[in-house]
């Protein structure tokens, strides 16, 4: 085995865990558009992206926080997943549903006002992570 087989690998799956979830941003948005339009719904991903990133970074955040990100990306590179991931839907089905434990976690832990500093998107996307996160939504 070549040295850049797992490489690919692992971006290939991250493309298409990026790409399903984008699908299924975008389904949401249509059927709920008083939530968040179609845009908003495509941008929301590279946004929350963005602040896992400035989060992990944040010293003033706990430290348990920020372990809780970093393992997650760990658990995300490993080759190794609790269900593999050849096996079709269910496979990326157990990185998702950690994924969405985490960062719904993350969120819920650090509160509203670094989710606020951190958050690189719009406002209507910043009240869509709060309440999926179950955070108090801050009124505009």
């Amino acid at each position: 085995m070549n040295w850049w087989e797992p490489v690919i690998a692992v971006i290939g799956g991250i493309a298409l865990v990026y790409a399903v979830l984008l699908v299924l941003l975008a389904f949401y948005a249509r059927r709920h558009p008083e939530t968040v339009g179609m845009k908003e719904a495509m941008r929301l991903l590279p946004d929350l992206l963005t602040l896992l990133r400035r989060l992990t970074a944040d010293r003033a955040l706990r430290r348990g926080l920020r372990v809780r990100l970093v393992l997650l990306l760990v658990y995300l590179l490993m080759p190794i997943d609790l269900v593999p991931d050849f096996l079709p839907v269910i496979g990326y089905a157990d990185d998702v549903i950690i994924v969405a434990f985490v960062l719904r976690s993350v969120i819920r832990g650090a509160g509203k006002e670094p989710l606020e500093r951190h958050w690189p998107g719009s406002p209507a996307g910043l009240a869509l992570v709060q309440r999926l996160a179950g955070v108090t939504v801050t009124e505009p």
